[in-house]
């Protein structure tokens, strides 16, 4: 098996299993440190644009990567959205949610390693997990250029061979052949996402599994002042 193969025909699953039963592992052994351990508290100095940038960002970027290379071909088609309309899509909102990931990412590893309250209660792996999602954000935006040299050039075969191989890879028929005129970069890229989720399970990342969707729908909260009689 060469390194390629290891990479993109086992490294996935071998993300994905780590990624299950390390989740599973650790809410059923270690449930106190299943939490987001927020340190706005402790220094809330512009802590709200930071965290709202990021979140944004990778909110943004999770859902395109899903939809975009998980929705078949068949169906952006029949929908009269075109290879390169579908690739144009990609490369604007990849940037946009790109550059608010990085930059939110940045300026929170920053906050990390220069308050001196958040350093203090700071773990390694807190400040690993926010530098490494920085730099596969960067890479990620690193891609755009060469997408946009492919579009301008009229191909998208980069994009539809990179979305087969997350099919394949979701259908448990991977097949790395796919990627073998694929750009460096894609696979770099790639591998740094997959990487986020073999360590997904031992950072504070867990705490997205615990998304509060009930409190969309709550029932609003009436709060009243207790009146002080003399």
């Amino acid at each position: 098996m060469t390194m390629h193969d290891f990479i993109f025909g086992a490294y996935p699953y071998l993300a994905g299993t780590i990624f299950l039963i390390g989740s599973w592992a650790r809410f059923d052994r270690e449930q106190y440190t299943w939490k987001a351990d927020s340190s706005q508290l402790l220094d809330n100095k512009n802590m709200r644009l930071y965290s709202n940038l990021f979140h944004i960002g990778i909110l943004g970027i999770f859902f395109g990567h899903f939809f975009g290379l998980l929705t078949p071909h068949s169906w952006f088609l029949a929908f009269g959205i075109s290879d390169l309309t579908h690739q144009y899509i990609a490369i604007y909102l990849g940037f946009i949610f790109g550059v608010a990931c990085l930059a939110g990412a940045v300026l929170l590893a920053w906050r990390r390693l220069n308050s001196e309250r958040v350093h203090a209660v700071s773990r390694g792996r807190d400040t690993f997990v926010i530098i490494w999602l920085a730099v596969t954000a960067a890479i990620g935006l690193s891609t755009i250029p060469v997408s946009s040299g492919h579009a301008s050039a009229g191909d998208a075969q980069q994009m539809i061979a990179l979305s087969e191989y997350v099919k394949s890879v979701a259908t448990l028929s991977v097949d790395p052949r796919l990627l073998d005129n694929v750009d460096a970069i894609y696979k770099v890229h790639m591998f740094f996402g997959m990487t986020v989720v073999l360590i997904f399970p031992f950072t504070r990342l867990v705490h997205v599994w615990s998304i509060p969707f009930s409190y969309l729908t709550r029932a609003y909260q009436i709060v009243r002042a207790k009146r002080i009689t003399t």
